[in-house]
């Protein structure tokens, strides 16, 4: 079984047991689990249900390794440059995105 889901403006792909990556979000510090209701698609092998954005009732459950804030990893960092075609006109940013690591625990539909 698996679903296609939501989250932060990405769509991903799970599937029960799957670790993944999602946006940073407001938990509490001594959640364990967290729900997430934007599911997309589900399939079990044989059904199949699409939601029109989303599937009502569906939800899918998700926790974290050990604690929300021990959860928190920092991605790859990135340096973004602006330039124009002038004398000393470069400027170079550096940005590293927070995710929140968790695990998929139960898909319901």
């Amino acid at each position: 079984m698996y679903a296609v889901i939501e989250q932060g403006g990405k769509q991903y792909k799970v599937a029960q047991g799957d670790c993944l990556d999602i946006e940073l979000l407001d938990v509490s510090g001594n959640a364990e689990t967290i729900e997430l209701d934007k599911v997309l698609f589900v399939s079990d092998g044989e059904n199949v249900k699409i939601g029109t954005p989303f599937l009502k009732g569906a939800k899918v459950t998700a926790s974290f390794k050990t604690t929300a804030e021990e959860a928190i990893v920092k991605g790859k960092k990135l340096y973004p440059m602006h330039f124009r075609r002038r004398k000393n006109s470069k400027r170079r940013i550096g940005h590293r995105q927070k995710y929140l690591q968790v695990t998929i625990d139960k898909i319901e539909a």
